[in-house]
């Protein structure tokens, strides 16, 4: 048998407090049930009556509106468990067991600290000793009971959504571009300029192939989104803003857009920390799926190629490192490349050589988890590109016309879907000011503080009007400057001729490789003695390229052959500054693209071990000028001057102003003073002396 109340009740647990714990489930609750408020509440003269004075009745009801199912938010049920395991409460109030706890584990872990203790727990029924077993049994069965009974209302309510939902009848929150109607039905927006953006939003991407794309597509464009307000005072209203990359990610993935509805798509969980964690499920395990329940945008085949674009998009920063999305870089195989040694996904990196960026493929991954040794492989790709182009070129040559003229349609198309997007934003501009005018005009003149505020108001329409009309002003003027009559014909030209398509500066990067993706699904690279390239088409077929190994950097800026041999033949006659000249007015350049100067002939000599001329001279028994001078018998500044007369036969052999001169014969220096000799007699000043 239990002890009886008053035996329950000893002088150790007088002489600690009383707690009271207060709780309603909702703020509803809280206002409309104020009978159960005021239950609990009375449970303090209870106590008194149990012998605990008034002061010692302590009541906690923090947790008004937290409902009972866990314990991690409510913060008056933790004071509580505070306040028991320090000892300080003799005895624990509630009016029943679902006010402390809808949750078993909050609830025995309370009975356990209770029990260790010596503290008293009290609800309508009666107090109870939890150290006792039979009072034990009786509140564990009770706390068993308030969480079945939770559960039990749960299961009512989610039944009946569940019912609702597998016949497509549950009404819940639609995505921006779908109303319900009088009758209760989904239909699209009537809002035509929703309609439009909504439907040029798939447009785009279907043309892209990336979210963020997309996204720089409609920025570039100045286009606005809508965006439908859900809370506060202008709950219901269409609110226009910039696109960003998040809520492209959620349109693309909603599955409501292809007129199919559908519940279930998520599966929630609480985490022990209280905290909830939401896991998207496949298709198979939702809960409702019905297609094609009212008007979509886009079919369902078209959702699910988006959301297989996007997940191999996604994959290029994933493990496996799959295709990604095509990029503005001129690697041309990215996310195409396999390594054909592990078979791993090959990675880009970019070098800058002449000024230009040039990819490398690497296959790093292992090296990069292990953090050991070296990359599997590191291919050049400037060369393995071009050939690959060169492969694509004689692969769509047969079906080139066809491919130009869908381009030149997409473009008109495309603009065409921009200019009426913009005419919307015009008419809707100008319906805003034309309301703001008529409630103007509506407004007494004598209510100034309503009349301001309504003008405010219009010149605010006005101006955003006029914004509208500069947009689209501009607007018009660059796209009849991208799609005039000079421009279609050079799209007409290259429809004909898909080589100078493919070569045209003008194609950027980015479409080119969308090109290459349509017809190959990989390409496996091997280097070895030379690079192997086995490109395997969509169709099953496979080609294989062999390529020599690109050569190392200095042998791309090695002197050309060619222009060794010119600078030897010229160094015969002349000096590095003349032979640096005369190979510039040839046209010629150096190894690395550059003009000759005299420094880089003298650096290419020594290099190459080419004589100087100097030493061509010397070969041929030139002299110099103090040989000469002690042949003559004079000295070297009179062979200067001789030299200057056209006495002596002389070469420059240097930049230095140096000569070599040509032996003279054995009657030279009897002549040479003859000749010295009438020069200084015809002469009026003579500044250089003769010399026997």
């Amino acid at each position: 048998m239990t002890a009886s109340t008053p035996e329950k009740i000893q002088a150790r647990h007088l002489s600690r407090n009383a707690y009271l714990y207060v709780r309603q489930s909702t703020l509803r609750q809280v206002f409309e049930n104020t009978e159960s408020t005021q239950r609990q509440y009375a449970l303090r003269e209870r106590a008194v009556s149990l012998g605990w004075r008034i002061d010692q009745v302590f009541v906690i009801d923090s947790d008004l509106g937290q409902s009972g199912a866990c314990a991690v938010d409510r913060e008056g049920f933790q004071r509580l468990v505070t306040e028991v395991s320090m000892g300080k409460a003799g005895i624990v109030m509630g009016l029943e067991v679902s006010r402390l706890a809808r949750n078993s584990s909050d609830w025995h872990r309370l009975l356990e600290i209770c029990a260790l203790t010596d503290t008293l727990l009290l609800d309508g029924d009666g107090v109870y000793d939890p150290a006792h077993f039979n009072d034990r049994l009786v509140l564990g069965l009770k706390g068993t009971m308030s969480e079945a009974e939770l559960h039990v209302l749960r299961s009512r309510l989610r039944g009946g959504i569940l019912n609702k939902a597998r016949r497509g009848e549950l009404e819940i929150r639609l995505p921006i571009g779908f109303v319900y109607d009088g009758e209760g039905r989904v239909s699209l927006d009537p809002d035509q300029r929703i309609q439009e953006s909504i439907r040029e939003f798939f447009l785009t991407f279907r043309r892209t192939a990336s979210a963020m794309a997309t996204v720089k597509a409609f920025r570039r464009a100045g286009l606005k989104f809508p965006r439908r307000i859900y809370r506060g005072p202008h709950k219901g209203d269409v609110q226009w803003d910039e696109l960003d990359h998040s809520r492209a990610l959620w349109i693309l993935h909603h599955p409501r857009y292809t007129g199919a509805f559908c519940f279930g798509r998520t599966r929630t969980r609480k985490l022990p920390d209280g905290h909830q964690v939401s896991q998207t499920l496949p298709v198979d395990e939702w809960t409702a799926l019905i297609r094609d329940a009212h008007q979509g945008y886009i079919t369902w085949e078209q959702f699910e190629q988006h959301v297989q674009i996007l997940h191999d998009n996604a994959q290029a920063h994933g493990c496996e490192r799959d295709l990604g999305a095509p990029r503005e870089g001129p690697a041309l195989l990215q996310g195409l490349a396999i390594c054909g040694r592990c078979g791993e996904r090959m990675t880009i990196r970019y070098h800058v050589h002449d000024t230009q960026r040039v990819p490398d493929y690497m296959c790093q991954r292992r090296s990069i988890n292990e953090g050991v040794g070296r990359p599997c492989q590191q291919i050049n790709g400037a060369e393995l590109d071009q050939a690959i182009g060169r492969l694509l070129v004689e692969t769509v040559t047969p079906v080139t016309l066809q491919v130009a003229l869908a381009v030149q349609k997409e473009l008109e198309d495309r603009s065409g879907e921009f200019d009426r997007l913009r005419r919307q934003e015009i008419e809707r501009a100008s319906y805003e000011v034309d309301l703001a005018r008529r409630r103007y005009m509506r407004v007494d003149p004598d209510n100034r503080l309503v009349a301001d505020s309504l003008e405010a108001e219009w010149n605010l329409a006005l101006r955003a009007l006029a914004a509208a009309q500069e947009r689209y002003e501009k607007q018009c003027e660059t796209r009849s400057a991208q799609l005039n009559k000079k421009q279609r014909e050079s799209i007409m030209a290259l429809a004909q001729d898909f080589p100078r398509l493919w070569n045209d500066p003008q194609t950027p990067e980015r479409e080119k490789k969308r090109m290459a993706r349509l017809l190959i699904a990989d390409v496996t690279l091997l280097k070895d003695t030379e690079i192997i390239a086995r490109v395997r088409f969509k169709g099953g077929a496979t080609r294989e390229l062999r390529l020599s190994l690109p050569k190392p950097s200095w042998q791309l800026r090695q002197t050309p052959t060619a222009v060794v041999a010119e600078i030897d033949r010229l160094l015969e006659g002349h000096t590095d500054h003349e032979t640096a000249e005369l190979l510039n007015a040839s046209g010629m350049r150096s190894g690395e693209g550059l003009p000759f100067r005299r420094l880089m002939v003298r650096r290419i000599r020594i290099d190459y071990g080419l004589k100087t001329q100097y030493e061509r001279l010397r070969a041929r028994g030139l002299l110099s000028a103090t040989e000469i001078a002690k042949y003559l018998k004079v000295c070297t500044a009179t062979i200067a001057d001789w030299r200057r007369a056209g006495l002596l036969k002389a070469y420059q052999y240097n930049d230095n102003g140096q000569y070599l001169y040509e032996r003279p014969g054995v009657d030279a220096p009897r002549r040479f003073a003859h000749k010295n000799k009438a020069r200084r007699e015809a002469a009026v000043d003579v500044t250089t002396p003769w010399h026997d």
